[in-house]
């Protein structure tokens, strides 16, 4: 039996993820079945007249895409069909790529001292319960209160024994799921929609059902449809700008979805992290239908990546369901973190690092405007992210590569779509999670990318 070897000669820079690359189309062609061991990192290396550190992190890189799996003491081997995905933004690495793909909020470092300001309040100002206590009744009371005066300013009529404080809004999602999804049942969302939904409904045993989308989102004949067939329970949202194509629902939309949904009987979760950051927004679905909707505010997005919080408020209707499988999946929130958010919600800090995302994003707009020219596509200005189709000529897998191979990452939109029959043909590219020079070479090189027809580096080495 002949054993796939990689091509010395079809190698261009950075080198290991070429290698990589020629693995990975050897995967998807067969060449290299389930199972099959990969040739150690030092004889590869080797055979190819590379480094051992270029092989071990194009095998790194594989590991991370989910292609192969590296077993102690044993080596390398492919993975079989149906394993788990890889996320649609790269581990940091500093130096080697302009990183686009993950996204964060617009920092400086006025947010590192900030964050050291709070830490030193922290230390004379910690609750003893935060430090010693296990008990969520007996640590979180106080932020239940000023939680509920912060959704107060959003226009939620919200009753504090149904808030909890998650650390972040990937818990709140999860937990808000198990509350209202019962496994083998269904979720619906649209066809384009959070990158963590589709795995997580596999994970917990549930149907999510993509709903046909338009310029305004959701649409409501679409929703009407599917609840029909009886096996969704709920709705998943994201109407204000933080969605993958950064639209912000109209008014009209919101109520005609509140409509259907109220006909079904259906949950709503609505996920609106970046909350008070968009200044011009429609009243929150949660307003319109409270009785019905799991409302998550979090403000990783608008304050400061460390501030890993978030809020999740259920109606009566779901409160004990919420609470107890929060109580079973996270226990609690980091409790000094939580003291942190309360302080900045009490004392302004979060509303004004919130205003100064808002103006740092418009300014990333504008560079982006420039940079891309007719490539940039209609958005929200205060969106932390741009939704790009690609061209038919340039298949987003191709697209993706070549942009990595020429130092920007970008993420795939397919990562986004609801079911495995989804095709987005696009790209997201973040404008928040690089200094701004290196933002606009990184878009640079994407409108050429666009620009022109896809044609592969020659080899370079």
């Amino acid at each position: 039996m002949t054993i796939w070897m990689p091509n010395p000669a079809g190698l261009s820079r950075p080198a290991y993820l070429s290698l990589a690359e020629q693995f990975a189309r050897a995967i998807e062609n067969g060449d290299l079945p389930s199972g099959a061991k990969l040739m150690p990192h030092r004889k590869l290396a080797d055979r190819l007249g590379l480094a051992v550190q270029t092989v071990s992190r194009a095998y790194e890189e594989l590991t991370r895409r989910g292609l192969v799996q590296g077993e102690i003491g044993r080596g390398s081997f492919v993975l079989g069909p149906g394993t788990e995905a890889r996320q649609p933004y790269l581990p940091d690495r500093k130096g080697e790529v302009i990183d686009l793909s993950i996204l964060k909020p617009v920092v400086d470092a006025m947010h590192l001292d900030r964050m050291r300001q709070g830490f030193a309040w922290l230390a004379e100002n910690m609750a003893v319960s935060s430090a010693l206590s296990f008990r969520p009744n007996v640590v979180m009371p106080h932020h239940r209160n000023v939680a509920a005066g912060w959704l107060n300013r959003l226009g939620i009529d919200a009753d504090p024994s149904g808030i909890m404080l998650t650390n972040g809004a990937t818990p709140a999602i999860t937990t808000a799921v198990m509350s209202v999804v019962p496994p083998g049942s269904g979720l619906a969302a649209e066809t384009l929609t959070h990158h963590t939904l589709k795995p997580l409904c596999a994970y917990l045993g549930i149907h999510l059902e993509g709903v046909a989308m338009d310029a305004h989102g959701m649409r409501p004949q679409a929703l009407d449809e599917i609840a029909r067939r009886g096996q969704i329970r709920a709705v998943y949202l994201q109407p204000n700008v933080i969605n993958p194509q950064a639209i912000m629902m109209p008014p009209e939309r919101r109520g005609e979805l509140v409509e259907v949904v109220r006909r079904h009987d259906l949950a709503i979760i609505e996920n609106d992290i970046l909350n008070v950051m968009i200044a011009s927004r429609p009243p929150a679905i949660a307003a319109l239908a409270p009785e019905r909707t799991l409302y998550i505010c979090g403000f990783t997005k608008i304050t400061v990546p460390g501030l890993r919080l978030a809020y999740l408020y259920a109606p009566l209707r779901y409160a004990t369901a919420a609470a107890n499988r929060h109580l079973v999946a996270s226990w609690m929130a980091t409790a000094p973190m939580a003291d942190l958010l309360s302080q900045w919600v009490k004392d302004g800090t979060v509303l004004e690092l919130a205003q100064w995302q808002a103006a740092a994003l418009a300014e990333r707009h504008v560079l982006a405007t420039e940079a891309l020219g007719g490539w940039m596509p209609t958005c929200h200005p205060e969106s932390l992210h741009l939704w790009i189709n690609l061209p038919e000529a340039w298949p987003e897998v191709e697209f993706v590569t070549q942009a990595r191979l020429m130092g920007v990452a970008v993420a795939p939109g397919n990562a986004f779509c609801a079911t495995e029959k989804g095709r987005a043909q696009a790209v997201r590219i973040s404008l928040g999670s690089t200094r701004a020079d290196d933002l606009r070479r990184g878009l640079a090189t994407i409108a050429g990318l666009l620009t022109d027809a896809p044609e592969a580096l020659l080899p370079t080495i």
